[in-house]
């Protein structure tokens, strides 16, 4: 980091598949999130923004909150606070810890992203993009009571820049979110925007006992079984007023994600 005026940090470990223990993404996410603070301080950096996520923001408040804002903390001994969405409230809370006992005078902001979807560089692409792949293949029988936040990657990248360039950002902290949407939502606009291409698309829905009999068997279904009608909805306006940022249509995402891997051939459409 020598020479660097500002870092963005934005790795964390998010598997495809559920870990054998919580661990394995918090000690990677905590401890390297320590780690380049701890180098951007001894380097002379200023300004430190580091990528956390909606989920050490919206978990373990019960189902009568619906909606978020910054001032939100997940509660990692929650039930519903499954090994990712501990592993980024956990590093969220040590990196702002660290700052305020030994970050002197160096800015700390963090961006607390949704599901991120969007355009794809190649082939080689985020876990994230998961949901939009099955849906596309068909490989789900249905569609779960399930569903998330959207943001477009190119509107998170936008808000790092934000956050990089704009002044008085110390202690900050910005969801980047847009509207929430059940999965049902989602495979309708890839069937209305992809029209023969979505022919894959699930339409049935599934029941949530059937959910919770196929997670007996399936440990990356038994972690998600909490979040079956839940919704997290956000209040973006502190992002709107203090960075002037505003999310894209969802429907722009979702299609632009589905095009692309269909284009790099992730997909047989």
């Amino acid at each position: 980091m020598a020479g660097c005026s500002d870092v963005a940090h934005v790795a964390s470990p998010l598997p495809a598949n559920a870990p054998k223990t919580d661990d394995e993404l918090i000690v990677p996410a905590r401890d390297g999130a320590l780690r380049a603070l701890k180098a951007a301080k001894a380097a002379g950096v200023k300004r430190f923004v580091m990528t956390s996520s909606m989920a050490a923001i919206a978990y373990g408040h019960g189902r009568s909150k619906t909606v978020f804002t910054e001032a939100d903390w997940t509660d990692p001994a929650s039930p519903d606070a499954y090994a990712y969405v501990r592993s980024k409230t956990i590093a969220e809370r040590a990196a702002r810890d660290w700052v305020a006992a030994e970050g002197g005078d160096m800015e700390f902001v963090t961006v607390n992203p949704s599901l991120v979807l969007g355009p794809l560089q190649s082939g080689d692409f985020s876990t994230s993009l998961e949901a939009i792949k099955k849906l596309l293949e068909g490989s789900l029988p249905g569609l779960p009571n399930l569903g998330f936040g959207v943001v477009d990657v190119r509107d998170v990248a936008d808000m790092h820049v934000r956050c990089l360039t704009m002044p008085d950002m110390a202690n900050e902290r910005f969801i980047c979110s847009g509207p929430f949407l059940m999965m049902a939502e989602v495979a309708a606009i890839l069937r209305e925007g992809l029209g023969p291409q979505g022919r894959k698309v699930p339409k049935r829905k599934l029941p949530d006992w059937l959910m919770r009999l196929v997670g007996r068997f399936d440990p990356v279904v038994r972690q998600v079984l909490g979040e079956l009608g839940n919704v997290r909805d956000t209040d973006i306006s502190h992002a709107r007023t203090k960075l002037g940022w505003n999310p894209r249509p969802p429907e722009e995402s979702i299609l632009d994600t589905a095009r692309d891997m269909i284009r790099l051939g992730i997909v047989k459409a």
